[in-house]
Order: structure tokens, then C-alpha cells, then sequence
């Protein structure tokens, strides 16, 4: 007796088949939509439960609780600009004040404002999700230029739903931040050195990144010349590379130097700065390579605080050495380690520091290199609860402001 044929699956098939036919783009538009679903949903359950706080009444709309805490600041640059007199403590000292923020974020805010007629805080989401698409667009496409197709595009999925990853529906600068800076990371990897002017220029003036990215170029730049004999490196590349990362150095310190126009005061911006730490460790002078241990001694005591800070900073270097970040390429894990000495130069530890470290987003690419399903349940589910855990402990105001995003 003839055996029977064996049914055939038909629906996967169809749906493998779909999937294959389905542009880049388009996939990562969906993953994008889905996690702004989730997150969504996550903001306006806890925006429910939030009581009435020195930015909003209770159980406030999304657009309102999306624009909290640094969210003012940035309104504030928006429709008032930055003040020609720096504001001072009783005791002396420079309080805090606009000018820690860039201009870039509010003025492409502000544009829309004036031209769709709406207030600040849904024209601020709306710029800020733009930007999110905009950045995992290119994120895959950064992310394809060293990983295959399915691991460039998890690397997306990842960067959808990672702990932080409200901030790009939020009033901050940072989505905006992160579509230029992958971006400029595009461009450098596709040695389009002459593009990157424009990009540095408005990404100097929206997020502190000039002068770590000036110390990524010049890594770049001096290992191009050393492997100049596989990799030819010709005179006006080099000339060009260079000229980039100067300009890059000169836009890193172009908004101290517009403070110290505008208010006189040379110090204006540092002083600034220093003023959101002084609740820590009180108003001190700014020394570079100081800052992590200060934190680490005021979170830990001493010595264990200066222990810690130095075993993190040799777990980053091992990190950078990995297999899977290896991966990566030269210029990504360049980027990655002039960022964090840039954040170990000059930033101080606490509950920002998160947000701060948003820069090093390229490491979700080593992140998502194992293909075991499982795993990567796992980090989808662990990056939701991120999510959670984030909003709980630095953006719902429960009356101790002790951990500001």
C-alpha cells in the first residue's frame, strides 16, 4: 500500500516566506512601533499612580509626565532662552541654571512650536519619538556594517526596549542625541570623514560629546596611519580625518565658551555643572579623573568606594576585549572606550549616570550575538523590567528626589 504524502505546513512557510520579502526598513519599524506600545503602557500606569509633584498634578496627561524633571529645563531654554546673569546660591555658589543645557533639543522643539502652534510638551514627545525611529533606522544599518542581518536587527530589538528607552518618548534631549551620534558613527565607519562637520557641529550643541568624540577620531586616525599598509590611508584622508577631529575638539569646547560669552564669566558652564553635584559632595573645584572617586567614597566609604571604582574601571577595559566586542570593529570599541573616559574625566556618579551612559549603546551589539532563543526571551523580558524598575526608581516623584534621571 502507497504510503500517504505527509501534510505539508503551509502557514509557516507563507509566514517564513513574508518575512524574508519584507524590507529592512519596514522590520524595523514594526519592532520599533511594538516597543513604544510597551513602554507606552508602562509610563501611563505609573503616571496614574503618580501623585502631585513640583511639575505636575496628580495622575497627570502623557505629555505632561513625559516632560518632568529635566524636561523644564529644556522648556524653559525653549521660550526664555538662557539668563546673561548666572543665579547664586546664599552661600556664594552657582546654582543651577539653564546653561548645563544645549540649545539643540529646544530650538528644533521650539521651531515646531511656532510653526504647528502647540505648547511645549507634546511638540517635545513628538520630536523625541522622531528621533527614536530615526535612530534605530540607522542603528541597524550601523549595526550591519559589522553583524549579520537577524543579529544587526535583534541589536534593534534590544535597543527598543532597553531600561532606558522611555527617554526616547520623553522631553530630553537624549533621543535626538543618539540619531546623531549613530549618525556620526555611520559616517566614520564609512570613512566619510567631510560629512561629519555638520553632524558634529549640531551634535556638540545638543549633548556634552565634542571632545569624546574628538578622542574617538584621533584613535581613528592614528590607527588608520599605523595599518596604513593593509588598509591604505591616503594623504588627503589623512589630511581630511585630521582636519574632523580638530574641529571636533573645538566644538566639544564651544558651548563653555558661548556661556562665557554670554554671561561674562569664563566658567559659567563647569560652574553650572558642578552645581547638580554639590547636593553630594558640596561645590568643589572640577578636576578631571576625580569625580567617580569621590562618588565611589560618598555611595561606599573609603576605602571600599575607591576599590570599586577602580575594579569598574578594569571590568570596562576587560569588557572591551571580549570576543563578541571585538566583533564590533575597531571603530566602535573606540568610540566606546573614549566615551567612558570621557565619563570617568569629568561626571559624577549617581542616579543619571544611567541616562549618561546611553552613549554606549553599540555594546548591544555584542550583547545580541548568541542566537539561543531562550537568551533572548530572556533579554527582551529583563530589558522590559528594566524599563519598570527605571521608571519606579528615577522618574516617579514620591516626594525624596534623591534619584533624578
Amino acid at each position: 500500500m502507497a504510503e500517504r504524502p505527509r501534510p505539508v505546513a503551509v502557514a509557516p512557510v507563507l509566514w517564513r516566506a513574508r518575512y524574508r520579502a519584507t524590507p529592512w526598513w519596514a522590520r524595523v519599524i514594526l519592532i520599533w512601533a511594538a516597543s513604544r506600545v510597551v513602554t507606552t503602557a508602562l509610563v501611563l500606569i505609573l503616571a496614574n499612580v503618580q501623585g502631585q509633584n513640583p511639575w505636575t498634578a496628580a495622575s497627570p496627561r502623557y505629555a505632561d509626565f513625559a516632560n518632568m524633571w529635566d524636561g523644564r529645563w529644556y522648556n524653559i531654554v525653549a521660550v526664555a532662552g538662557y539668563p546673561s546673569a548666572l543665579p547664586f546660591t546664599v552661600d556664594g555658589h552657582v546654582a543651577e541654571n539653564a546653561w548645563a543645557f544645549m540649545p539643540g533639543y529646544p530650538v528644533v522643539v521650539r521651531l515646531l512650536m511656532v510653526v504647528g502652534g502647540q505648547p511645549w510638551a507634546p511638540m517635545a514627545v513628538l520630536v523625541s519619538l522622531t528621533f527614536s525611529l530615526g535612530t534605530a533606522l540607522l542603528f541597524y544599518r550601523l549595526m550591519r556594517r559589522v553583524l549579520d542581518p537577524s543579529t544587526a536587527l535583534f541589536s534593534v530589538v534590544l535597543f527598543c526596549v532597553a531600561p532606558l528607552s522611555p527617554l526616547l518618548q520623553f522631553g530630553y534631549a537624549e533621543s535626538m542625541y543618539l540619531f546623531l551620534l549613530t549618525l556620526a558613527l555611520l559616517l566614520l565607519l564609512r570613512r566619510r570623514y567631510a560629512l561629519l562637520f555638520p553632524v558634529i557641529t549640531v551634535m556638540a550643541l545638543t549633548r556634552p560629546s565634542g571632545l569624546a568624540f574628538a578622542l574617538a577620531l584621533g584613535l581613528h586616525t592614528v590607527y588608520r596611519v599605523v595599518t596604513r599598509r593593509q588598509d591604505p590611508f591616503p594623504v588627503a584622508e589623512r589630511v581630511l580625518a585630521a582636519s574632523v577631529t580638530g574641529y571636533s575638539l573645538l566644538a566639544g569646547l564651544a558651548w563653555p565658551a558661548i556661556a562665557w560669552i554670554g554671561t561674562g564669566s569664563i566658567s559659567a558652564y563647569t560652574d553650572t555643572e558642578l552645581a547638580w553635584r554639590a547636593p553630594y559632595i558640596g561645590y568643589q573645584e572640577l578636576i578631571p579623573f576625580t569625580a567617580w572617586f569621590q562618588g565611589g567614597v560618598w555611595w561606599l566609604g573609603n576605602p571600599l568606594g575607591i576599590v570599586a571604582v577602580i575594579a569598574l574601571i578594569l571590568l570596562v577595559g576587560l569588557v572591551l576585549f571580549l570576543p563578541p566586542v571585538r566583533r564590533l570593529g575597531v571603530d566602535l570599541r573606540l568610540w566606546l572606550a573614549s566615551y567612558a573616559l570621557y565619563l570617568l574625566a569629568v561626571f559624577f556618579p549617581q542616579s543619571s549616570t544611567f541616562r549618561l551612559l546611553m552613549p554606549m549603546f553599540p555594546l548591544l551589539g555584542a550583547l545580541a550575538q548568541p542566537r539561543n532563543t531562550w537568551y533572548r526571551v530572556a533579554l527582551v523580558l529583563a530589558g522590559i523590567l528594566g524599563q519598570w524598575g527605571w521608571l519606579l526608581l528615577c522618574w516617579g516623584v514620591d516626594g525624596a528626589d534623591w534619584t533624578p534621571p
